[in-house]
C-alpha cells in the first residue's frame, strides 16, 4: 500500500527528472494530479529543507545539488552495486546493448542498475523501474535457480498480461520455459514484452540472494551474436562471485 504523500514526493522529483527544467506551481500541480495548495504546501516543505530552491520569483523551482548529492553517498555506500558496476560498464562496451543488474522483488523484476549502450537505437531503461515478471529474462534466470516450490508460486502469482503473440501466457508455459533455462543456464527473452526486443540473461548469487544479470537490445541485433553475448554474461557473474569471495566482511553475507 503506498503511502499518499511519499508517493507524490517521489513523483515530483520524477517530474523534475522528466523536464529537466524549472517548474512553475501550476505545472508542477498539473502533473501531480494535486491541489494548488497541496502542492504549494510540498513545495514550500522541500525548499526549507533545502531540496528545491526558486530560481527566480515566479520562474519556477528546480532542485538543488542536495539531492545529487545525498545520492551518489547513498550508492557508494552500497557493497552490491559498487562491485557490480564495472562489470555493467564492461559488458556494455564489448557489446554496445544496454545491461542491467536486477532482482525479484514483490512479484515484479526491478532493475537495480542500468547502463544504456550508445547506439541510435538501444533499449532505454532506468535504474528503479520494474517489469513484469512472466515476461522477464531476468525473471526466468531467477526462477530456475529456485527450489520448486518458490517458482511454483511465483508462477502463480504472476499477472500474465499480454503484449505480443511471444508473450507466455500462463503459469504452466512459464515454468516449462524456466526449465529449459534450469537445464541450459542462460534465459532469453525474444519478443515477449516488446516486438522486436530481446534480452538474455544470467542469475547471479550475491550473499545468499538471486539476481541476475541481463543484455537487451533488438532482435536482429542481439540475436545474431547470442552465444558471444551469453558467454560475457557468464564471465562478468563469475568475476562478480569471485569478487565478492575477496570482499571479506566488508560484503553482507
Amino acid at each position: 500500500m503506498e503511502v499518499k504523500l511519499v508517493a507524490r514526493t517521489l513523483e515530483l522529483i520524477e517530474l523534475f527528472a522528466e523536464a529537466r527544467r524549472p517548474l512553475p506551481l501550476t505545472e508542477l500541480a498539473q502533473g501531480l494530479g494535486a491541489p494548488m495548495s497541496s502542492c504549494l504546501a510540498l513545495v514550500r516543505t522541500l525548499v526549507a529543507r533545502g531540496y528545491l530552491y526558486e530560481v527566480r520569483r515566479r520562474a519556477g523551482y528546480y532542485p538543488t545539488g542536495k539531492l545529487h548529492a545525498l545520492s551518489a553517498r547513498i550508492v557508494a555506500g552500497d557493497p552490491w552495486l559498487e562491485l557490480v558496476r564495472p562489470q555493467l560498464v564492461a559488458l556494455r562496451d564489448a557489446a554496445d546493448e544496454t545491461v542491467m543488474l536486477g532482482k525479484i522483488e514483490d512479484g515484479d523484476v526491478l532493475y537495480l542498475d542500468v547502463v544504456e549502450a550508445a547506439q541510435p537505437v538501444r533499449y532505454a531503461a532506468r535504474p528503479g523501474a520494474r517489469r513484469p515478471l512472466h515476461t522477464s529474462s531476468i525473471a526466468k534466470a531467477i526462477l530456475a535457480r529456485l527450489p520448486p516450490a518458490e517458482r511454483e508460486a511465483a508462477a502463480a502469482a504472476a499477472a500474465y498480461t499480454r503484449y505480443t503473440d511471444r508473450t507466455l501466457a500462463t503459469p504452466e508455459a512459464l515454468l516449462a520455459e524456466v526449465g529449459r533455462v534450469a537445464d541450459r543456464g542462460w534465459a532469453e527473452n525474444v519478443g515477449e514484452s516488446v516486438a522486436d526486443l530481446t534480452g538474455l540473461a544470467v542469475a547471479l548469487d550475491l550473499g545468499g540472494e538471486w539476481y541476475a544479470l541481463c543484455m537487451a537490445g533488438p532482435t536482429p541485433r542481439v540475436w545474431e551474436r547470442r552465444d558471444e553475448h551469453v558467454g560475457r554474461l557468464r564471465a562478468a557473474a563469475d568475476a562478480i562471485r569471485l569478487g565478492r569471495e575477496g570482499l571479506g566482511r566488508g560484503v553482507p553475507q
